[in-house]
């Protein structure tokens, strides 16, 4: 399977990590915001995955950690290593990462009364309204990017 292929959302990528992925801190999600900057600086992230980038879980993980985005991709641009990128994010993130409080969200983002219309909304466009099996907004990244089987749907028309 190529790195990079073209999908009803948009061109896929298959090299980013899960959001349910921790970093080494603890939290899900950061493992995959740091690659999404790294493809954003190198002029490789998808104006599918552009429309979103610092907004979304992105966005959400800065909110939580009280820190602007363009402060991480200014971190990942100036390092030279991902040991300086931690280093330097350790200063910037608050003594208590509330690692615990973040988790939940990314795993329970879609299950509140207004965020399960918008994730059966998300379904519907996808052609996934019968999966009952995803359940959150990170579900939806796991099966838009081929890490949970059965997208697309069969007799989608889409052919990959």
């Amino acid at each position: 399977m190529s790195i990079t292929e073209l999908g009803p959302t948009g061109v896929i990528l298959r090299d980013l990590p899960s959001p349910y992925i921790p970093h080494a801190c603890g939290l899900l999600h950061l493992p995959r915001f740091l690659a999404k900057i790294r493809k954003h600086l190198a002029g490789e992230l998808p104006k599918s995955y552009q429309r979103n980038f610092t907004r979304g879980f992105d966005g959400f993980l800065c909110l939580h950690l009280g820190v602007e985005p363009e402060e991480v991709i200014e971190i990942v641009r100036s390092s030279e290593t991902p040991e300086e990128v931690d280093a330097r994010l350790q200063k910037i993130f608050p003594e208590d990462l509330k690692v615990h409080v973040w988790n939940r969200k990314v795993t329970q983002m879609g299950m509140s009364e207004m965020g399960r219309e918008s994730l059966m909304a998300t379904k519907r466009k996808m052609g996934l309204e019968d999966r009952h099996d995803l359940l959150s907004f990170a579900d939806m990244i796991e099966v838009d990017e081929g890490r949970i089987p059965g997208y697309p749907p069969e007799g989608s028309g889409w052919s990959g």
